[in-house]
């Protein structure tokens, strides 16, 4: 039997059939979770994310969004993350603070001026420096950051005007170091609870109250459980998008860029929309029965400010504190 002669046109057309037969490469797909509910913005900026990544790829990396805590509660999570379990999470800074004690001070009490000062500072290379340092130690790294709100006070059974009707009070804090010391600081009794759990512990009367920003507390319904809320303004919360440190090295530079565009791209209209909620939101919870307290916020400053710089400034660093706040 004659072969016939493999000619350039039939490698060519040969070469084409296998192409058109040879399986397509599978997506990176990155598992993103939080433990925010679904209607919380956060969850929108995910969303909006994962369209315009899908986009600018063409579909080679895609974003799995799991939000309301389904892959874990806040500390699992970014242990999943640290392990590559599942690739991204979004979490409040401090929570980081537990692998490099640095970052907890993106928390810290009566730190921030406003919104815009957090921001000014986050977009510096004070957070890549941390970056570098979460991701050598624990093989994560930040690819993004988003303003979580303003966190106040609520209580279910008492009125708080002053720190001194903190005494005693029971106060639900995520698990966080900076948090328990301004807690202690007020005289009250910090009680670490993941925020899964917290709108049954404050319906069965388990701790007296917590701290979030409004719409946290809304999103959550923790006003359905609440009485009181007191506007302490004292922490200006940034949340922080951290990926698998071997995931983002296995993204080529492009889909790198791509991803952290997006979150950047992204994340001022989830900001903003977070400052209008809770500018709306401080009537909506007078109107919905909620009692609203504008307290002196000097007297619940001063108490923390006397304690809190100096007893972690051997964690953070001498003059990290004076260097972010005066920024």
């Amino acid at each position: 039997m004659r072969t016939r002669p493999i000619t350039r046109r039939t490698a060519v057309a040969a070469a084409a059939i296998a192409a058109l037969i040879r399986p397509a490469r599978a997506a990176t797909i990155l598992r993103w979770a939080t433990v925010l509910p679904a209607n919380h913005p956060e969850v929108a900026l995910m969303e909006a994310v994962r369209s315009q990544l899908h986009d600018s790829t063409a579909g080679a990396v895609e974003i799995q969004i799991f939000p309301g805590g389904q892959l874990g509660s806040s500390r699992d999570s970014i242990e999943s993350v640290s392990s590559g379990a599942i690739q991204m999470v979004s979490e409040g800074a401090a929570q980081f603070g537990q692998f490099v004690p640095q970052i907890s001070i993106l928390e810290g009490p009566y730190l921030w001026r406003d919104p815009a000062h957090m921001r000014r500072v986050l977009s510096s290379p004070v957070l890549e420096e941390m970056s570098a340092q979460l991701a050598a130690k624990r093989q994560m790294r930040i690819v993004g950051s988003s303003y979580y709100g303003t966190r106040h006070l609520t209580s279910g059974s008492k009125p708080v005007h002053t720190v001194d009707d903190m005494k005693g009070f029971k106060i639900r804090i995520p698990e966080v170091d900076t948090f328990r010391v301004m807690a202690e600081a007020w005289g009250a009794r910090p009680t670490p609870l993941n925020i899964g759990e917290l709108y049954l512990a404050l319906s069965q009367g388990a701790v007296d109250g917590q701290e979030n920003p409004l719409p946290t507390i809304q999103s959550t319904k923790i006003n359905e459980v609440q009485k009181y809320l007191v506007l302490t303004a004292h922490v200006l919360s940034p949340r922080l998008m951290v990926i698998n440190e071997a995931t983002w090295q296995g993204l080529t530079p492009a889909q790198q860029i791509a991803l952290t565009s997006a979150i950047a791209q992204r994340a001022p209209a989830q900001d903003a929309e977070i400052i209008a909620q809770e500018t709306a939101l401080r009537d909506g919870f007078a109107k919905g029965g909620m009692t609203v307290i504008t307290p002196d916020i000097d007297n619940f400053r001063k108490p923390v400010l006397a304690v809190l710089p100096q007893t972690f400034e051997a964690k953070w660093g001498k003059g990290l504190w004076d260097r972010l706040a005066n920024a």
